[in-house]
């Protein structure tokens, strides 16, 4: 006789995946910000791991408060990436939110926890190419540039999926092979 168990929801064993959630800010002269966390030696932008049960939204105003001291509505979703397990670090998914620009009044503002941000700045691009790490500069520029084409970038570890396959960018309404 076959005894099935009604308590728990089949989705229970399935496997689950860390997700994580950051957003990128601009200033009025369009540059990026990134902060300098004490526990890595690559710079960041604000954002975090996403909580059990949290909201990826949340989990990115929580981050941002933590962080940076300002409680802000994250914007539109830009970049989806899934990054592969790496030796010991687990597989992510990492979403990527437009904060939007910072006015000079939000910047005075800023309020940093030595705890997680020792410093921050706004960059040029090609110097966020020097500090952030490869896969999160990468996630980082594709956002912007999704941002400017009003579109959101899937990706797999720092690479437009269609790009990760080695295939040309499809063309809306034609096959690609």
């Amino acid at each position: 006789m076959l005894i099935v168990s009604v308590d728990a929801h089949f989705t229970s064993g399935m496997p689950t995946k860390r997700l994580a959630a950051d957003c990128v800010f601009m200033d009025e002269a369009g540059r990026l910000l990134v902060l300098d966390p004490p526990y890595k030696v690559t710079w960041d932008v604000p954002g975090g791991i996403v909580e059990v049960d949290e909201s990826p939204r949340l989990a990115v105003r929580r981050e941002v408060l933590e962080e940076i001291g300002l409680d802000l509505v994250p914007g539109p979703l830009l970049a989806v990436d899934w990054k592969p397990r790496d030796g010991d670090v687990t597989e992510v998914v990492a979403l990527l939110f437009d904060g939007g620009t910072l006015t000079a009044q939000d910047v005075d503002r800023i309020v940093t926890d030595p705890s997680e941000v020792r410093g921050y700045r706004f960059v040029e691009l090609d110097e966020a190419a020097l500090l952030l790490d490869d896969e999160l500069f990468a996630r980082v520029s594709i956002g912007l540039a999704a941002r400017a084409g009003g579109r959101v970038e899937f990706l797999e570890n720092g690479l437009p999926a269609w790009r990760a396959e080695g295939r040309r960018r499809p063309v809306h309404g034609r096959r690609t092979r």
